[in-house]
């Protein structure tokens, strides 16, 4: 079963001084493992956060455009209308972020079992 990734982790993954070392090595060796899954809406926040010009460490566009495109071999979960409303009800369920819902919602739709994010609590299922 893939694991699926927050866009935190790929934000830690590229690194940066403004990042813990131990939170930048950990991301890296998950995605060095493989088994690793996404969503559109993850590749579009990771776009999004990692080329703010404001963002310490930002980097450029065909960076984070390669980046993306490397990352695309994992399974990639689109935004659908299925993922939309899955997302809204674990929205109710769980009183998570919209955002947040959508991307449970992502990796069930994946059928992955572990989530890496630091958004959510620990161990919730």
């Amino acid at each position: 079963m893939p694991k699926f990734l927050d866009t935190n982790i790929l934000i830690y993954a590229i690194g940066g001084e403004q990042f813990v070392p131990r939170k930048t090595l950990r991301a890296q060796e998950i995605l060095k493992a493989g088994d690793c899954a996404v969503s559109v809406q993850v590749l579009q926040e990771f776009y999004v956060q990692a080329t703010r010009e404001s963002r310490a460490g930002a980097i450029a566009h065909a960076e984070a455009v390669d980046l993306i495109r490397a990352w695309s071999r994992f399974p990639v979960q689109p935004m659908s209308l299925e993922t939309l409303h899955a997302a809204l009800d674990i929205k109710a369920r769980y009183r998570l972020s919209y955002w947040d819902a959508a991307i449970v919602a992502a990796a069930q739709s994946l059928n992955c079992e572990t989530l890496f994010s630091e958004d959510m609590a620990h161990g919730m299922t």
